[in-house]
């Protein structure tokens, strides 16, 4: 059966806090600026956390963000009311994907609500100009899979195989795929399935993005970690195919 946007509403806790992870979502642009096209589409915007970097981002000419949730999308479009690059939509992308065309397709901590990714990325693949990308931020390692996990809705942690066999399937030839955050594997490990906690709290996001990220991005932009929190991947739709 398929869902409609106004039958959901998102019960997760984390998105409040993350809006603390300034220095977080810069790490991840960082890593994406290389690949964004001018007209984006954010799947999964939330309350418009990262949108607000994508838009700082001078490329970015056009957002189209897309929320599902009741709770979530009118936070969403009342952030960006006044801003005429961006055209917030309630729904999934099933839902108005044979109307959207884009450059990039962003997906940042989505990928894993997804029930059926192999047919979320088939369709994003179909709103993709020729040579357009899709870029995907995603849980790693299903070992550290846990309380938080489940509180936040995931179906899944990816590792690297599986996350490359799927964006394979959906016609994406891969660009970049790497593990990301080695510090967060520990603290998410220990939150998730030792301590079995089932939310993130502002504070511990704070001091998380202000003491450990600035020295985590730099070396890991000098190292690539074998194993991290998240995978990074950037996949594009090859520019002869329509």
């Amino acid at each position: 059966m398929k869902m409609t946007a106004s039958s959901f509403s998102y019960s997760g806790t984390e998105l409040d806090a993350l809006v603390e992870a300034k220095n977080y979502y810069r790490w991840i642009l960082n890593y994406f600026a290389p690949y964004l096209g001018r007209r984006v589409i954010e799947v999964g915007a939330g309350l418009g956390t990262f949108s607000r970097f994508l838009l700082d981002f001078s490329r970015v000419c056009e957002l189209i963000a897309l929320e599902p949730a009741d709770n979530l999308f009118p936070l969403l479009e009342q952030r960006f009311r006044e801003d005429r690059r961006v055209r917030p939509l309630q729904g999934y992308l099933e839902d108005y994907a044979a109307s959207l065309v884009a450059d990039s397709v962003v997906l940042v901590n989505v990928l894993e609500h997804i029930a059926d990714d192999a047919e979320f990325l088939r369709l994003a693949y179909e709103v993709l100009l020729p040579g357009g990308t899709v870029l995907v931020f995603t849980p790693a390692l299903p070992p550290i899979y846990g309380s938080l996990d489940r509180k936040f809705e995931h179906h899944r942690r990816y590792t690297r195989a599986a996350l490359t066999q799927k964006l394979a399937q959906a016609g994406l030839h891969l660009e970049c795929l790497r593990y990301f955050n080695l510090p967060g594997l520990v603290t998410w490990f220990l939150a998730g399935k030792v301590l079995r906690r089932d939310t993130i709290k502002p504070i511990d996001v704070r001091l998380y993005d202000r003491w450990v990220v600035p020295c985590a991005s730099k070396l890991e932009r000098l190292w690539e970690p074998p194993l991290g929190q998240s995978l990074l991947a950037v996949a594009r739709k090859p520019a002869g195919q329509t």
